[in-house]
């Protein structure tokens, strides 16, 4: 309309594979999952503002097996990608899904404004042991679901990556190139499945590099705050529980702060490891629950900061 003028262009937010090429420092970012009832709602966004402070890269909201959390996941990403100022990550798993289904649910992201989605196979009901039935009318693998969403729109697309051999093949050189051909797909990074050991990372990477690609690849942290539940965890992903871990954990079990400052160290040493070997960040898995992850950050705050010169 005449004598007014337009607002100036908003700026384009940078994606996570320019950030990890641009940024300078290793990016930090942090894993939540959608809320069963109002005192979750209400933990969730406790979470989300204390680790927005913070000055994350991003987070990622978690999508249930066979999608069983697809509402709330959806909702969740949608509140947190208008309200706040996080670069969000929805997650999207193509188990006992039809291609429309998967459709509506990348249409409702786009939405919101959600440009980035992890795209993982998900698992079956019965957990990542049981074998996997490709729906009627769905995808067979995460490398589908990757060129799915990627011809639905301008979507930055990460997947999964397995720094232990995936408990449905117990195949590390397989995962390898499972990983190569979901880059080729149209992948741009990868976040890693939880892991105690670094060297495992490493492995990894270099199983990846040998194969001539060079996707980025972010090593998952799963800081350990309750014994029971990261064994549990531990199984359920696959995940070598080392018995240095569990030995210093046991020896405090019974005392819950003392849990967390064990686990907490074992975070900040795993982390420093994954760092000083040139790891391109960090992904907590927080659980909802910002304390611990906040601790370990803190003592790696100096190392995440952008360096100069």
């Amino acid at each position: 309309m005449p004598g007014r003028t337009a607002s100036p262009p908003r700026p384009r937010t940078p994606t996570i594979p320019e950030l990890l090429a641009t940024a300078g420092r290793p990016l930090f970012s942090f894993e939540l999952f959608p809320p069963r009832d109002e005192a979750g709602s209400r933990q969730l966004w406790q979470t989300v503002r204390e680790l927005e402070a913070l000055g994350a890269d991003f987070v990622s909201v978690t999508y249930g097996a066979s999608g069983s959390t697809r509402e709330r996941t959806i909702g969740a990403t949608e509140q947190i990608a208008l309200t706040t100022t996080l670069r969000t990550v929805a997650h999207l798993t193509c188990a006992s899904q039809s291609r429309e289904q998967l459709r509506r649910v990348v249409g409702a992201y786009a939405a919101a404004g959600v440009k980035h989605v992890l795209a993982i196979r998900g698992d079956m009901p019965g957990g990542p042991r049981e074998p996997w039935v490709r729906h009627p009318d769905g995808l067979d693998n995460a490398t589908e679901l990757v060129a799915l969403v990627r011809e639905l729109g301008d979507f930055c697309v990460g997947v999964g990556a397995f720094p232990d051999p995936h408990p449905s093949s117990l195949d590390a050189d397989l995962d390898a190139r499972i990983l190569v051909a979901k880059a080729r797909a149209g992948a741009s990074y990868a976040i890693t499945q939880l892991f105690f050991r670094p060297e495992d990372y490493f492995a990894l990477v270099a199983r990846v590099r040998a194969l001539g690609c060079d996707l980025p690849v972010i090593p998952g942290i799963m800081p350990i705050t309750n014994v029971r539940q990261v064994t549990r965890f531990a199984e359920l992903s696959g995940a070598a529980l080392p018995d240095a871990v569990v030995d210093r954990v046991q020896a405090v079990a019974g005392d819950e702060d003392a849990v967390r400052r064990v686990g907490t160290a074992i975070g900040t040493e795993l982390s420093e490891a994954l760092l000083d070997g040139g790891a391109p960040g960090l992904h907590f898995y927080t659980q909802n629950r910002s304390r611990a992850t906040r601790e370990i950050y803190a003592n790696l705050r100096s190392r995440l900061l952008p360096r100069r010169g």
